[in-house]
């Protein structure tokens, strides 16, 4: 009979791989991929600008973008990852070449989920990154109350 710290242990492991999956997929940009890995209503966070996406469709279109012309132009190193039963933290630093001019940002990434599918996720990081993460998504996002 398993005790309640193997259980523990086994949900952590279960996030983190789940976590480390979806963040995989999204490098490689496949789309369909990490959107197997989404919820049927997932909500991703941006702060400090307190602003919010929700929606399948929604986050399909931010990854087509994200995919399709943020990626591409970008390369990232990852600085540091932990997690626990409920979410996986990703802190990346992001160098993007923008107008023939390489722009470097910090941004920490907080996937929400069950070990199973992800319910979204807290994005942290300036306007200046998290704009052009979103490209024309940017303009989509509501205010968190």
């Amino acid at each position: 009979m398993p005790t309640s710290t193997n259980t523990k242990t086994d949900a952590i492991q279960r996030m983190i791989e789940l976590g480390t999956r979806h963040a995989l997929l999204e490098g490689r940009c496949d789309l369909e991929g990490v959107m197997a890995t989404l919820s049927d209503d997932p909500v991703y966070e941006f702060y400090p600008l307190r602003q919010r996406m929700r929606g399948r469709e929604t986050v399909r279109r931010y990854y087509e973008h994200l995919m399709a012309e943020f990626i591409p132009r970008a390369s990232s190193v990852l600085v540091q990852a932990w997690g626990n039963e409920t979410s996986v933290a990703q802190e990346y630093d992001i160098t993007i070449t923008v107008d023939g001019a390489e722009e470097r940002h910090r941004v920490l990434g907080i996937l929400v989920g069950d070990g199973q599918l992800l319910t979204g996720e807290r994005v942290y990081g300036s306007e200046r990154a998290i704009r052009l993460m979103l490209g024309p998504i940017y303009e989509l996002l509501e205010p968190i109350a």
